[in-house]
Parts: structure tokens; sequence; C-alpha cells
């Protein structure tokens, strides 16, 4: 008999069991880290089936590379990690699709969310964004586009909450000053 499966919340310990093949802790893992994961994932990803996608795949790499995983920083920013760099892969692969701001059929307006989305890829803000140096619009990403806390963006992005919060009020004066 297959030894147990260690406790769901001790992450580490699951990856550990991951790593030795156990398919148990795989489980366990994905039940604890698969819900916000999908959810984080949806809030860059407006398509539902990219995101089912994305987030199985990140398991599937999860599975494979537990033994990679070294021990420093927690799991769940490991697997963010993993996931937000499978959705920008999914997201290179697809067609560049323009979003019609009215619909002709129908003659509805898009979305507000639709129209913000649309800006960060193509528009006014696109640029700004891109004008800002790597290190303010990582921690923009992370905050406004995926909706992490700063605390989150911090063991995302290796450094102290407190520069989180100094790299966003310079990204925003800069922003600012773009948009103006």
């Amino acid at each position: 008999m297959a030894p147990e499966a260690p406790v769901a919340d001790d992450d580490a310990a699951l990856l550990r069991a991951v790593a030795a093949g156990d398919r148990r802790a795989l489980t366990a893992l994905y039940a604890a880290h698969a819900p916000w994961l999908m959810l984080r994932l949806s809030r860059r990803c407006n398509d539902p089936g990219l995101v089912d996608e994305v987030v199985q795949d990140t398991f599937v790499a999860v599975w494979r590379g537990a033994a990679k995983w070294d021990g420093r920083g927690q799991v769940p920013a490991w697997i963010w990690g993993i996931g937000i760099r499978r959705l920008v892969d999914g997201l290179r692969r697809r067609p560049v699709a323009t979003l019609a701001l009215l619909d002709d059929h129908a003659g509805v307006l898009a979305s507000a969310e639709e129209q913000v989305l649309l800006g960060v890829e193509h528009g006014d803000l696109a640029g700004a964004l891109g004008r800002l140096s790597p290190e303010l619009r990582a921690v923009v990403q992370a905050t406004v586009l995926d909706g992490l806390t700063t605390r989150e963006a911090g063991r995302l992005l290796h450094i102290p909450a407190g520069t989180v919060k100094t790299r966003m009020m310079r990204a925003r004066i800069a922003l600012r000053a773009e948009l103006t």
C-alpha cells in the first residue's frame, strides 16, 4: 500500500511528495491551488478555455518539475510563476485579435472591462506601460493587472513589500505624467 499523502496545508511537504512521484500529493496540491490560480489567470485573460488549459499545463509542469523547486520562497508563488509564464506562452500562440468597441451585428458597446483591456494592450496606456522601467512595470502588472496584494507581489518578485509600495508610487507618478 502506498504511503499517505501529506497534510494539504503543508505545501512544501506536498511538493516534496510530488517530486517523489506521489500522485495523491499532486491531487491535494491541485485542490488547494487550482481555484485561486484559475481566478487570477481569469483576471489576465478573458478566454475561459485558455485559462483552463493553462491551469492544467501548470500542474503538469508542477508534476514534472517539482524536484526543481529549491525550497526558497513559497510554493504558491512558485506555482503562480509557472502559471503566468504558461499564460503568456498561450497568449503568444493565439492570433492577434482586435476588439471592436461597437459590435456591428448587435449594436452593443463592449464591456468596460474589454475597453480597458484593449487600452492596456493597444492604447495610450500600453505605450505608457511600455516606457516604464522593467521594475516598475513588473509591480504594476503584479498588483493592478494580476490583482495581487502588496505582500503577494513582493513574494512573487522577491522584493520587500515596502519596495513594492515605493515602486508602485513611482509608477503612478510616471503614468500620470505620460497620460496627461
